[in-house]
């Protein structure tokens, strides 16, 4: 791709998601619709103004590197731990019952077991950048639902990096390093831990009042322990989260919160863009209804089982409630397990585009029911809109 197909691209998905959301706003519908949107509208199985979605969609993995990044700021590890403890019993028991549910569905609209059976794994997931998007900063970082989304969350991602090594080893292509992936996580852990302590933490003291070195350096050790991740064959997503769990105790944590932000925001709607133009709308015909019918399953299910089990956990009925909701969507994972699987040769080409637009048609379903009815950043109601 040219430069001048680079720029005119960003141009056509800032411009075009500038003017829809406006609209969007105006009719008091959800932003990240819009995004999506206009994104199949203008891609390639649309209009085609940005005919090459590739190169969006990996740009578009920075902002939610950094939206993990930022998460992890805000993260002391004792705290965490003992989040992820209370939050088990719930993460295990959903994931089982949504990959039960959408297997389900899948071998009813006549799809084969291998089909259903990747169908139903990649249900099991909520997605982090709807749920972490649309929760005020206040409540993501200060409150209690917070607390319990970002628990059910990361253990998600955990049993996500298990089912694409469960792939990559059923496969044939990954089955020799499998036992090797699993001890990449505390491996990165301590890696991270080692090398903020001795190198990134005295660096940010010594030149604590020159702001763009701190930016730089900042930025540099997410991307770092993000790549570093990847090696490892864990997710680019996990790194980035270590990497903010790391520097939590620093000094300057806050100052880097604040100045990713808008870099997250910008990388974040490119993320939905791209999601929106990767959609093949003539393929996505001939699994429209089941993929409707799948996502409704999951919108309706997905509140209900996980308030089910948050109050059987101890949890109040309004948290338990309002996290349910929040987490009602398919999950951004289940497009990465559906991809892998596609290339392993594990699920046909059918099942997979079943998942993405069921995949798809949840984000937007649950946006809009996150917008409507609770406090997010973005609400078109004054009397909604947090931060």
């Amino acid at each position: 791709m040219t430069h001048s197909s680079v720029v005119f691209a960003v141009f056509v998905v800032f411009a075009g998601a500038a003017v829809l959301a406006t609209a969007a706003l105006f009719a008091r519908q959800a932003m990240i619709v819009a995004y999506i949107v206009i994104g199949t509208l203008l891609g390639p199985g649309g209009l085609g103004l940005v005919r090459d979605a590739g190169w969006l969609h990996e740009a578009s993995e920075i902002g939610i590197m950094f939206l993990l990044y930022l998460l992890g700021l805000n993260m002391v590890p004792r705290q965490l731990l003992q989040m992820l403890k209370e939050a088990l019993e719930v993460t295990l028991g959903s994931a089982l019952a949504f990959a039960l549910l959408g297997a389900g569905i899948a071998f009813a609209a006549g799809f084969e077991w291998r089909d259903a059976l990747i169908t139903g794994a990649a249900m099991m997931f909520s997605s982090t950048i709807i749920g972490l998007k649309l929760l005020p900063t206040t409540a993501l970082h200060h409150q209690h639902t917070g607390q319990v989304m970002i628990s059910v969350l990361l253990l998600q991602d955990l049993i996500a990096i298990l089912v694409l090594l469960l792939i990559e080893g059923l496969s044939g292509s990954g089955g020799n390093g499998l036992a090797l992936k699993l001890l990449a996580l505390p491996l990165l852990i301590a890696v991270a831990s080692v090398l903020e302590r001795w190198v990134v933490e005295p660096l940010l003291q010594r030149f604590d009042q020159i702001h763009e070195y701190l930016f730089l350096v900042v930025i540099a050790w997410c991307l770092s322990i993000a790549e570093f991740a990847r090696f490892l064959g864990l997710s680019h997503e996990i790194g980035a989260f270590i990497a903010g769990v790391s520097l939590a105790a620093c000094p300057v944590s806050m100052f880097v919160a604040d100045s990713l932000r808008p870099l997250r925001d910008f990388f974040l709607i490119l993320f939905f863009f791209s999601l929106g133009a990767s959609l093949d709308l003539v393929a996505a015909r001939e699994t429209l209804l089941p993929a409707v019918l799948l996502a409704a399953v999951m919108l309706a299910a997905k509140p209900i089982i996980f308030k089910k089990l948050l109050t059987l956990a101890g949890e109040s009925h309004k948290l338990a409630q309002e996290a349910g909701i929040r987490l009602g969507q398919i999950s951004e994972f289940s497009l990465l397990i559906t991809v892998l699987a596609l290339e392993s040769g594990f699920v046909s080409a059918k099942a997979s585009n079943l998942i993405q637009v069921a995949a798809i048609l949840s984000f937007i379903g649950s946006s809009y029911l996150i917008v409507m009815r609770y406090p997010t950043p973005i609400a078109v109601r004054e009397n909604l809109r947090r931060d």
